[in-house]
């Protein structure tokens, strides 16, 4: 059985975590994560610690599920967090214009897609593209939105990957 939600969240120098009602906000040097949190589990804050406690054991998924997303938006105020793809296959292109990505990657048209509010992209070379923010779960969307365009495929391996992502590769065809 999982303990996690019994887990002391340590909150660094610099950051401020406030509840509002159902609305926990966590402030610090990198920006400002918002959310509603749900009523049956109550934070307490203590000095520089804060938990999560709860009434029933009916709530035990979700009482692990809250503190670990109020120790995400403390590392996400604090450090961020960064997803980086690469692209395999030959002539496949990512190119960054502001916020918006284009990929070329093997259809007709390129791809356009835009980044949403508070993710940052980069594209230190053709092949590879850097996500990051201070939200973990708007940059892992948005990476595995990237990725859906075109998944890696089992044969050739080509495709737009996670750089730590292993495929699994198949044997083609063979001949008599």
């Amino acid at each position: 059985m999982s303990r996690i939600g019994y887990k002391v969240i340590e909150i660094p120098e610099g950051v401020t975590v406030t509840q509002k009602d159902e609305d926990i906000t966590v402030k610090g040097p990198k920006g400002e994560l918002t959310r509603h949190f749900n009523p049956k589990i109550k934070l307490v804050l203590e000095g520089n610690e804060a938990k999560f406690e709860r009434e029933s054991d009916n709530d035990k998924a979700l009482h692990g599920t809250m503190r670990s997303n109020l120790n995400n938006m403390v590392l996400g105020v604090t450090e961020g967090f960064e997803k980086k793809l690469e692209l395999r296959g030959v002539g496949y292109r990512a190119q960054v214009k502001g916020t918006t990505l284009t990929l070329s990657v093997g259809y007709s048209h390129p791809i356009n897609m835009e980044a949403p509010k508070g993710i940052k992209i980069e594209s230190p070379s053709n092949t590879e593209i850097n996500i990051s923010g201070i939200s973990k779960q708007k940059v892992g969307q948005f990476a595995a939105e990237i990725r859906d365009v075109r998944p890696p495929e089992p044969y050739k391996g080509k495709g737009i990957r996670y750089v730590d992502e292993y495929v699994r590769r198949k044997e083609g065809k063979t001949g008599k």
